[in-house]
């Protein structure tokens, strides 16, 4: 057996699913980065500041941190991913922005103690086998006056863009096994309570959560038959598509979400609501 807590997502993300979200990299960046600018609104960044971005994937918001603490700062981007990881230096180096990137795991990762004054993760906090474990690691790598900012999905049925192609496809598939609601994956985090315990039990105080509640553009501005085949590609949709036992079911499941998908159309795209927490914190 694997020593690693996180040797089942570590696996996931390099096996998976990380060459998925490398290929649908614009499409997913364009989709959720009004999240992420939020968030980053949220962390008080500055100039010189030095700031650790958990779960980075290809990278976007490890570039976006290093233009905000220019000059004299340091953007750090961390993942279990290495394909994601390859994406993100490629497109640092196309930007010349002063980003670097690291494969870690944020849970065991030997962090150097008060390296960062900013902890920063757009969705990418939700994995952790032992979150409080993970959140204690990362906050001995934050100076004493250092903050926390992160964005997490709230509960799929408040996410009717994850929500409707997913109960569509159920009327096609198996119903899938259903996780423990702390298991980690998406909504791991959708319960504000847990959170909170979580981040206190790891030492952080003054711990915020803001109800962030967006229309999202959905499948990056494509028309209902390109979005729907995105759905079944990335998400909770795709998670339960992959364990269904009959491979020829995808054709009629791509045609009914493509249906559920017509009433959100418009002259931008699949415009579908979302909801999120912004959580803040101080070490």
């Amino acid at each position: 057996m694997d020593a690693n807590p996180n040797a089942e997502q570590i696996k996931y993300w390099n096996e998976v699913s990380g060459a998925k979200w490398v290929a649908l990299q614009p499409v997913i960046d364009a989709q959720i980065r009004p999240l992420g600018l939020l968030a980053m609104d949220r962390a008080g960044l500055r100039p010189g500041a030095r700031v650790l971005d958990v779960g980075c994937g290809c990278g976007e918001t490890t570039i976006e941190l290093a233009r905000r603490v220019a000059p004299g700062g340091q953007a750090t981007g961390i993942d279990i991913s290495a394909p994601m990881l390859e994406r993100a230096r490629e497109s640092a180096a196309a930007d010349g922005a002063a980003a670097r990137f690291e494969i870690a795991d944020a849970q065991t990762h030997a962090f150097a103690p008060a390296s960062a004054d900013v902890l920063f993760s757009r969705f990418g906090v939700m994995f952790f086998s032992d979150p409080t474990a993970a959140f204690a690691n990362l906050r001995r790598a934050l100076t004493p006056t250092g903050r926390l900012a992160f964005v997490c999905w709230q509960a799929l049925p408040e996410n009717a863009w994850m929500a409707v192609p997913m109960l569509t496809a159920l009327q096609h598939l198996p119903p899938p096994a259903m996780p423990a609601p702390d298991a980690p994956g998406p909504f791991a985090f959708a319960d504000p309570a847990r959170v909170r315990r979580i981040l206190e039990g790891a030492g952080f105080r003054d711990v915020q959560l803001e109800d962030v509640r967006e229309t999202l553009t959905v499948g990056g501005g494509a028309g209902p038959e390109e979005t729907a085949e995105f759905m079944l590609q990335m998400g909770p949709t795709a998670a339960a598509l992959r364990e269904a036992p009959d491979p020829t079911l995808k054709p009629r499941v791509l045609a009914a979400v493509r249906e559920a998908l017509l009433p959100y159309a418009t002259p931008q795209g699949i415009r579908m609501a979302s909801a999120c927490w912004v959580v803040t914190a101080a070490a």
